[in-house]
């Protein structure tokens, strides 16, 4: 939640005390602006928090106006404005009124059916199938697409027409962002030539995955996206890098947040743009979200975080709420739940995208998606793979969504 403070009373005195007896829940780590102690935790008043440096000064005197309409932090436990009396400054009282936001004013959504989803079907889906479906997901107002993967057609026949499928879309690309998976510098090269918008890269916080999902050790394909990074560079296609197993691994069970962080690091030493956390096997939880999204903005504020769950037991939308209160605006999803993971036991579908639609929606959170055409496109996404898809709202249809009386039979009695 974005925590404003609108108005204050002018001061002497610049810096502000937050008790934790009153807020238990602002624990480390805390923001570059912010300095923790065992009274509390201070801010300074009177300076734009894009002014405030890594370690602000806390003192007696200084900035002498009070702040004004500037976010000092998000977190994601704060669900209500806290009263102005909890709010005292260092030496005097200070009046504080708070306005709150609780979540994006707007989020993108990134449709990776095409290429997370399809690569799971056994049965080849036709050029032109993929390409009514893209059309009828960009009909319902999604703009930006993993379309497909430039792997060896021999190691996955599903994407082996990438770029057939991007060139068929060259007349309507000015609105559209369509990036591709990237394995190697030969897919890179592949990649450049069709003309992507953007490369995706992708390694496993597990070795164990990162061996089963690519024969390779992290440190080797970490060594390998240079190459990508490079072919990337001189075409000027950004690299988004993606970390998969990043909430838990099938194998090894617990993955340590440091390994995740130390391969984001990686990441922004690449140049990277983008940086998604992918939770392969349905792993994560609202707490290991708020855990690895704070920690990595911390480690790496520079890289834009994209969140991209799996709903293998049931709580994808929980994990979206949970990105949300952290302010997190970038999501992946595939159209009515399609997906998997081969290399990882029980990896079931990605979350729905008409689900997360609906979900956003209902927040007051804008997409710029119309959801019945997404709907629409989900009945299209499982006539074209030939059986049912898991999502929710395309069965339910939106919460408002009305029915006649007289349809329905009335009890007995």
């Amino acid at each position: 939640m974005v925590i404003k403070i609108v108005s204050a009373a002018d001061s002497a005195d610049d810096v502000l005390i937050l008790s934790t007896n009153s807020f238990p829940f602002f624990l480390p780590p805390f923001p570059p602006f912010f300095k923790g102690g065992s009274g509390g935790i201070f801010f300074q008043a009177g300076v734009p928090t894009s002014e405030i440096p890594p370690s602000p000064p806390l003192r007696k005197g200084g900035a002498k106006k009070p702040v004004l309409d500037a976010t000092f932090w998000q977190h994601p436990s704060l669900t209500t404005a806290p009263p102005p009396s909890t709010f005292r400054q260092k030496y005097k009282e200070a009046k504080i009124t708070m306005t709150t936001t609780p979540y994006p004013a707007h989020a993108t959504v990134v449709e990776v059916g095409m290429r997370d989803g399809l690569q799971s079907e056994a049965d080849v889906i036709p050029l032109a199938d993929k390409l009514a479906l893209t059309r009828a997901l960009i009909a319902a107002g999604i703009r930006h697409f993993e379309i497909s993967s430039f792997v060896s057609p021999r190691a996955v026949p599903q994407l082996a027409d990438a770029a057939e499928l991007v060139a068929a879309l060259a007349g309507e690309r000015r609105n559209l962002e369509l990036s591709a998976l990237v394995p190697n510098p030969r897919g890179a090269a592949r990649a450049a030539e069709a003309g992507v918008d953007t490369m995706v890269v992708f390694v496993s916080a597990s070795e164990s995955h990162n061996q089963k999902n690519v024969n390779r050790s992290v440190a080797d394909s970490l060594d390998g996206f240079r190459e990508v990074c490079r072919i990337a560079g001189q075409h000027g296609i950004p690299v988004a890098g993606a970390i998969a197993t990043a909430f838990g691994c099938p194998f090894e069970g617990e993955v340590p947040i440091s390994r995740v962080v130390d391969i984001a690091r990686s990441f922004r030493d690449l140049g990277m743009s983008v940086l998604t956390l992918g939770d392969t096997t349905g792993m994560a939880t609202p707490p290991l979200v708020r855990e690895r999204v704070m920690a990595l903005r911390e480690a790496v504020p520079e890289l834009p975080i994209s969140l991209h769950f799996h709903n293998t037991r049931g709580i994808a939308m929980a994990n979206v709420l949970a990105g949300l209160e952290l302010g997190v605006e970038r999501y992946e999803s595939a159209i009515g739940g399609l997906g998997g993971c081969p290399f990882a036991p029980g990896a079931t579908g990605n979350a729905a995208t008409e689900d997360l639609v609906y979900l956003l929606a209902e927040c007051g959170v804008e997409t710029g998606v119309d959801l019945d055409r997404l709907i629409d496109a989900s009945k299209l996404a499982a006539r074209t793979v030939g059986h049912d898809l898991p999502a929710q709202v395309s069965k339910a249809g939106p919460r408002l969504a009305r029915h006649d009386l007289d349809a329905v039979c009335t009890a007995a009695g």
